[in-house]
């Protein structure tokens, strides 16, 4: 029988945390020397911007504006990218990551979908030779399905100069 283990869960320690938690571990008044501290101080010059931009009220909703829709536009090119060939998930997890910046709820969706991205993953990792080839050819025919359906065939077709009626997609005509 096979025993299941699971990730440490992380909490924040804040001023509502239990007091023995916050005791616990480093003194907050000795601070270390940040590894990297050309990247602290970037992250500090951008948490000052943003703090910057939040206390005035249209520039922190234009900023939140736009910063929900480009990593809108992130997260539904990388869910398009998932079953082709590259980096669709990572762009998934960039899109989340951007939303995730401003919005409570994009963090949440962002570490549910890397967790279920693990264990399917992990999964996959554990299945044979079959299972694993069956993935990769209904993966294939959704790649296949999805080019034909958006006219890729017919166009390559047409610059090969074959002009079959079954290259065209049925979606955008002939």
């Amino acid at each position: 029988m096979r025993t299941r283990r699971t990730a440490p869960r992380w909490t924040a320690l804040n001023d509502k945390a239990e007091p023995e938690a916050r005791t616990t571990g480093a003194d907050p008044g000795n601070h270390e020397q940040p590894k990297h501290p050309r990247l602290h101080a970037l992250r500090e010059r951008l948490h000052g911007y943003r703090e910057h931009v939040r206390r005035r009220p249209t520039l922190n909703l234009t900023y939140r504006i736009v910063l929900g829709v480009l990593g809108a536009t992130v997260l539904l090119a990388g869910i398009l990218m998932i079953p082709y060939p590259g980096p669709g998930w990572l762009v998934v997890f960039a899109g989340l990551g951007i939303l995730a910046t401003e919005f409570d709820w994009a963090h949440r969706v962002n570490m549910f979908a890397k967790r279920h991205y693990q264990r399917w993953v992990q999964w996959l990792g554990r299945q044979n030779m079959a299972t694993k080839l069956t993935i990769m050819a209904v993966t294939g025919l959704v790649v296949v399905v999805t080019l034909w359906l958006l006219g890729m065939f017919g166009t390559i077709g047409g610059w090969l100069g074959l002009r079959w009626t079954w290259l065209g997609s049925p979606l955008f005509g002939p």
